[in-house]
């Protein structure tokens, strides 16, 4: 075998691959978004059958024999090539460790749970969903255990979202941020609170924040003939290509709040997904390198440029031509502090910046829990509700409000939710660097966010997955990761608001 040979059919099985996953994007997105209820059981068939087909052939020894020829024929690749076969062995290899037949069974069985997680969340019944949990969960520890079985079956899961992250890494991170956030919540609660009134008891029409979600894309330089928007119960991003990416939301006719900044948060994972590379395209490396790095980026657009006072100065003009009787009088000033409100809530989506941690320690306690074995399914709700009144004071009332509120593990996405912080503090400390060479404010009251855009492209965007998540981040901003640049801005901005 010679390198173009194996080149030839290393790059024949990965279009394949690509293939078979723009078909199973699509019908996702389809099952998500428009497809009937009744739609998931035939859906479900279909997906199995595309999963069988990428399993084998992201498995044919051919295509791992000529992986393996091109890593030993390193000297004769350039350096995108190289980080390509180490990336698609790193993968293969997780794959291939799982049995066929449950590998498959797994793909139909997450179509099966996203259907009966819906209904679970419409009619606030957790046991209807916790036998579909209880195998979701005993899944992923089987699976981890074929693939490293000398490790711990968490740690092994939260590589698969942030290689190198752990257990202990987690635990670390957020003690440094609960060290800071639980006595500056306390000081906030202590001070009056921010007026939103004016916001509630209205109704702002559906059709209405339709057009406010064009508008937002604009602002925010999403290009629309490569991105569409969506609507779904729990808002997600998926691509299939740099010129095909879709973001969903979902409306509240009681608000416009939530749904724009749901449109800015996916709105921030499209950006990353329609900036990667051009060379990259069509292999392993195109796209976000992690789901930290990801986060970071929808974090980003959604809260630092979003929630900022100079992003809501330029926006309000627009929400009061599409909502003139529902916002009439209303100051940037004002909408600026309601946007920020900081109190605990139930909704993890709908937290404000200073919260919003404690919702995602939460998660991650109890996913902790479900591995270990020291939290059994039928005990979710219970446990799930005492560690809201333990961390954020508050009573949950029902599940759909509770335990049921995320779609993420009927989607299989276990180990997940830590990226949401980790991005959070990711992203404060890509602002500072930023801050260096671009005047942030300027740039978002002009309305004109290329700036900004613009870095993140030339830092993070462009390398796609060249580069693992930690080297990615230290190359962008000089130095290693460090959190207190995520506490001292939440510290510096809720000072402000409450007056500390």
């Amino acid at each position: 075998m010679t390198v173009q040979d194996a080149r030839n059919i290393y790059r024949e099985h990965i279009e394949k691959l690509h293939a078979l996953g723009h078909a199973m994007g699509v019908l996702h997105y389809d099952g998500a978004t428009a497809a009937p209820v009744e739609s998931a059981e035939g859906r479900g068939k279909t997906l199995a059958y595309l999963s069988g087909c990428a399993y084998e052939i992201e498995t044919d020894p051919a295509l791992l024999e000529a992986a393996q020829f091109l890593k030993a024929h390193a000297d004769a690749l350039n350096a995108q090539d190289r980080r390509e076969i180490e990336v698609f062995l790193r993968n293969n290899e997780y794959t291939a460790s799982i049995p066929q037949a449950e590998y498959v069974a797994y793909v139909e069985l997450l179509n099966r749970a996203d259907a009966v997680w819906h209904k679970a969340k419409q009619d606030s019944d957790f046991a209807s969903f916790a036998p579909i949990v209880k195998e979701i969960f005993e899944t992923n520890v089987r699976f981890a255990k074929y693939y490293k079985p000398d490790q711990a079956p968490y740690d092994t899961q939260l590589g698969l979202y942030e290689r190198g992250l752990t257990m202990e890494k987690t635990d670390a991170f957020f003690n440094a941020l609960r060290e800071r956030i639980v006595p500056l919540l306390k000081k906030v609660m202590a001070k009056p609170q921010v007026d939103d009134s004016f916001i509630w008891g209205k109704t702002y029409p559906i059709e209405a924040q339709r057009k406010f979600s064009d508008y937002l894309m604009d602002v925010i330089t999403i290009d629309k003939d490569r991105c569409a928007i969506g609507e779904t119960e729990h808002p997600f991003t998926t691509n299939f290509n740099k010129k095909d990416v879709r973001i969903t939301t979902h409306y509240h006719e009681e608000t416009p709040i939530y749904s724009m900044y749901s449109v800015i948060h996916e709105g921030g994972h499209a950006l990353y997904e329609l900036h990667s590379g051009d060379e990259l395209e069509g292999t392993v490396l195109s796209g976000g390198v992690s789901m930290s790095i990801h986060e970071s980026q929808s974090r980003f657009m959604e809260n630092l440029i979003g929630r900022s006072r100079e992003f809501i100065e330029l926006i309000l003009p627009k929400m009061q031509e599409l909502f003139p009787e529902q916002l009439a009088g209303v100051t940037a000033e004002q909408l600026y502090l309601a946007v920020n409100k900081a109190e605990p809530s139930l909704i993890r989506t709908e937290a404000d910046e200073l919260t919003y941690a404690l919702h995602v320690m939460v998660r991650y306690e109890i996913e902790k829990g479900l591995f270990d074995g020291s939290i059994a399914v039928e005990e979710l709700p219970g446990v799930w509700n005492a560690k809201y009144r333990e961390y954020l004071g508050i009573e949950v009332p029902d599940d759909r409000r509770g335990v049921l509120q995320d779609s993420h593990w009927s989607g299989g996405n276990v180990g997940y939710f830590p990226s949401y912080a980790l991005g959070s503090a990711y992203g404060a400390q890509m602002l500072a660097k930023m801050r260096e060479t671009v005047d942030v404010e300027a740039a978002v009251r002009s309305g004109d966010l290329r700036p900004i855009t613009g870095w993140l492209e030339a830092h993070i965007w462009k390398f796609g997955g060249l580069y693992d998540p930690m080297e990615l981040l230290e190359r962008a901003v000089g130095e290693p990761f460090d959190p207190k640049y995520y506490t001292d801005y939440l510290e510096e901005k809720f000072t402000k608001i409450y007056g500390l």
